[in-house]
């Protein structure tokens, strides 16, 4: 069943809470810290993916294009899982936690897919890389929530 879009305006939330664009970008930038750009694009393309955001989709596949992220691992990255040789191995682990991280049931985050990840990150990178798969599935879900438009090009 499709479901369609409401033709009634949703809420500006960033004009009506303007901290919270603050504070969302204060959280951004310290997630960012450190990790590579184009894992952290693909990091954010892929809970995007997952999480239906058009405007993060949007935005971050132009980003990620800017900052010279192949159009391969781009068209595949919803199947990166069946994608050998494409993705690296920190990709992969990024890519995976970042799935967990974004489908969190009632397991949480398996462990087979922590220690994957803590295999290739250091502490630091590891709790980067964990920062930012939390910070995007924030903007999504505020995204989603107010149905925010990408922009018309």
């Amino acid at each position: 069943m499709t479901q369609t879009l409401a033709t009634r305006s949703r809420l500006k939330i960033y004009k009506a809470s303007p901290e919270l664009y603050d504070a969302m970008m204060v959280l951004s930038t310290a997630a960012a810290k450190d990790v590579d750009p184009a894992l952290g694009e693909l990091i954010k393309i892929r809970a995007s993916q997952m999480n239906r955001c058009a405007f993060c989709l949007d935005m971050h596949t132009r980003d990620a294009r800017k900052i010279g992220v192949s159009e391969q691992k781009l068209d595949l990255l919803s199947a990166w899982a069946e994608a050998a040789g494409v993705f690296d191995d920190a990709e992969r682990a990024a890519l995976a936690l970042t799935e967990a991280i974004t489908e969190l049931g009632h397991a949480g985050v398996s462990d087979d897919v922590y220690e994957d990840a803590a295999a290739v990150f250091s502490d630091r990178e590891l709790g980067q890389v964990i920062a930012m798969a939390v910070t995007i599935n924030a903007w999504n879900r505020i995204n989603a929530a107010v149905r925010t438009p990408p922009p018309r090009r």
